[in-house]
This record gives C-alpha cells, structure tokens and sequence, in this order.
C-alpha cells in the first residue's frame, strides 16, 4: 500500500527563536542563575539565620520571602529573580543575597558570573599576594620606610621602618590597612599628614584611573561605597572625576613625639604582581633621616594626638581583651554588646 507523502511538522514554539546568540546565551545563564538561587535558600533554615523555626514549613530551607526581607530587597523583585527574568542586579544587591545565603568564595563568583557582573577573587590574606622574595626586598629597603600598595591603595605588606612611622597598619583588620580610608576617617586632631590638601585630592584621582579598569568589580563597588559613605570629602573629591597617574610626590608628616618629617615617595612596579607597587619614603633632609631613627627606637610609642593618643601597648591590650569578648559572645549569645571591641581608628597610615 503507497504510504503517504510526510507533512512537515510545525516545531514547537522556541521562546528563543530569532534571538541573536548573545540573547539566548544570556537567557540560559539567567535560567541557571535561578536554579541556582533556588538550589542555595533550601539549604539554608531559618535557625542558621537567626531567624524562629516556625511551625509549619512546605519546603525545606527558607522563603522567598524571608531572603528578600534578611537582604534588603524587594519580594516581587527577588521572585523574578528566582524565575529568571531578565532584570538587572546590581553589585550591593548580590552582595547582600550572598550573605543571606551563605555563600562561600566559591558560590559567590559562580554568583556574580552567573549574573553577568565582573568578580575578580580578592586573596583571602595578604601572604597569598606578597610572597616571601617580594617581602624580602621590602625587608631589605630598611631604614627606608617602605610597603605594598594595591590600586586601590589597600597596605598588602611593610617593613618594620614603616611600621614604626605608622604602627597602625598592622594590628586593625585587614579590611582597614587602607590608606585612604585612614586618611578621610582619621579625626583632624589625629591627622598625621601635614600636606593632606595637596595631596589627597591627586591620591584620590589615581584611585579613579584605576577604577575605570574595575568598574562593576564587588570589591571596588564596595570599597567605592565604603568611602563615600564615610567621608563627606572624599565623596566630593570622587564627584570631582578627577584622574591622576602615580609617580613621585613629596609628603610631609606630623608626629607628636619627633615633630615634622618630609619625605620623598616613590613608586615601583612589581614584576608578576598586577596593579602592586612598592612606595619608597626616602627622607628629603638629614634631619628628617635622624627623626626617623629616633621613631625606630621606641618600643611602645604613642599613637594619636595629644588629647586622643594611647601608647601602643595599650592598644594591643585593649584589642586581645577585645577579641576574647567577641569570642566569649559567640559562645553566649545573651553577652552585652558594651563587651564588644571599640573600632581602632585611630591614627593615620602612610601613603
């Protein structure tokens, strides 16, 4: 029996059809991004937030809902997250669903990739970017006062001359061993920087150069929001666009105990380290060069001005008193928050 001639088939609807590959492409990460965001709130219960349990639960892990009101955002919007659809979210945003949600390092670049926002991983300590060749060379610059600086002027590494100009840099978090946040955040009676307005201005126009090379990077979206919100100048300076390229610059500091040092600074590429350089202060003068052996040869300066300044020793003391509340806290939750370390801001790092 003579079979009929074939119909063509009339293919299913393809939601994607016509796109360009860029479109389609952008549509399967948005589909993946969901799932993942999904796959992430169920393993995450209430009590691992610190929110109640509740009584009763449908589904394991916690709500829509619930991860948009811990992060700050709107439930509509965090819903059509979740479905996939094409909204723009922006890097504060994935930051604060991130922490709601748990996410390791790992989770939070596949994140951000996931969501077509540039993520750069950021070393998780300063020994992964400042090996111990690089250090030596810091070490060996000694009696200058020297460190590593990244773009973003965050203090990777320093020898002990630099600490003893600025014994600050080491002993607060790692997210304050920045220079710029130290500088705007400082009180004026604690200021150290004597030429602080000619030279704050161009500091912050070299940080701006680089900028543009990271825009939309978290760690520089946050850095960038951390300074504005702190400092009302700072926030002016930035408004500004001014840009500036590094090189040598002459800068004068303040400190109680020796008077007034001047110092040349200069900038050096490191090879195998982008966007680090080592900064170099070689005393302009010879009495500028005796002030600095002088701040060499105390053990236990003072830091800060004369109202506000406390003897390093003291400073240590009040951190590791600090640290073992914090830790006697996270053991007993009903711990005062008065027994909380105070924030150690005081007294300016080099730059």
């Amino acid at each position: 029996m003579p079979q009929s001639p074939a119909v063509p088939r009339t293919p299913a609807a393809d939601p994607d059809a016509g796109r360009p590959a860029a479109g389609r492409t952008g549509a399967a990460r948005r589909t993946e991004l969901a799932a993942f965001l999904r796959s992430r709130r169920a393993r995450v219960t209430p009590e691992d937030v610190g929110m109640p349990p509740g009584l009763r639960r449908r589904t394991p892990g916690l709500r829509r809902e619930e991860v948009a009101q811990l992060a700050g955002v709107g439930v509509t919007w965090y819903t059509w997250l979740e479905q996939g659809r094409p909204i723009n979210a922006s890097v504060q945003v994935l930051d604060a669903v991130a922490r709601v949600l748990l996410l390791d390092a790992t989770e939070r670049e596949h994140l951000y990739r996931l969501a077509g926002i540039p993520f750069v991983r950021e070393p998780e300590a300063d020994t992964d970017t400042v090996g111990e060749e690089t250090q030596g060379i810091l070490d060996a610059l000694d009696p200058l006062p020297a460190a590593i600086y990244n773009a973003r002027y965050d203090v990777r590494a320093t020898n002990a001359t630099y600490r003893a100009m600025w014994p600050m840099t080491s002993i607060v978090e790692r997210w304050e061993r920045n220079v710029l946040y130290k500088l705007f955040t400082v009180p004026a009676c604690c200021q150290t920087f004597v030429n602080s307005a000619d030279e704050l201005p161009w500091m912050v126009a070299q940080v701006r150069r680089s900028y543009g090379r990271h825009v939309g990077e978290p760690a520089w979206e946050s850095f960038i929001q951390l300074m504005v919100e702190s400092s009302a100048t700072f926030a002016q300076l930035w408004a500004s666009g001014d840009v500036a390229a590094p090189g040598k610059r002459i800068k004068t500091f303040q400190h109680q105990a020796v008077g007034v040092v001047t110092l040349s600074s200069m900038s050096l590429s490191i090879d195998g380290m982008a966007e680090h350089r080592y900064v170099v202060y070689t005393p302009v003068s010879e009495e500028d060069r005796r002030r600095i052996e002088t701040l060499r040869s105390f053990t236990d300066p003072v830091v800060g001005c004369s109202e506000h300044g406390r003897k390093l020793s003291v400073i240590l003391a009040d951190r590791e008193g600090g640290d073992a509340s914090r830790k006697s806290k996270e053991r007993d939750p009903s711990a005062s928050s008065a027994d909380m370390p105070r924030s150690l801001t005081r007294g300016a790092t080099g730059n």
